[in-house]
């Protein structure tokens, strides 16, 4: 992966959302120290990173805020 983490796709999570830089913030650090998920500063809830999907392969299709294999 490249050193710039992709944004989630707005139809996964909108940039209009309040909350949407602090979970920018939190996925990146997550990916910057090589974790595979993240806690939504929002809702408490795990979410996985972008790098967890690429290690996996393939979308789930389980719409993940981060999946690099969305297709809209």
């Amino acid at each position: 992966m490249n050193s710039e983490v992709p944004r989630p796709h707005p139809s996964r999570c909108d940039p209009s959302r309040a909350d949407y830089g602090d979970i920018i913030r939190a996925h990146e650090e997550a990916v910057a120290l090589g974790q595979s998920c993240y806690r939504d500063p929002s809702t408490g809830l795990m979410v996985l990173t972008v790098a967890t999907h690429l290690a996996r392969g393939t979308c789930c299709r389980s719409g993940c805020r981060h999946c690099p294999f969305l297709v809209v």
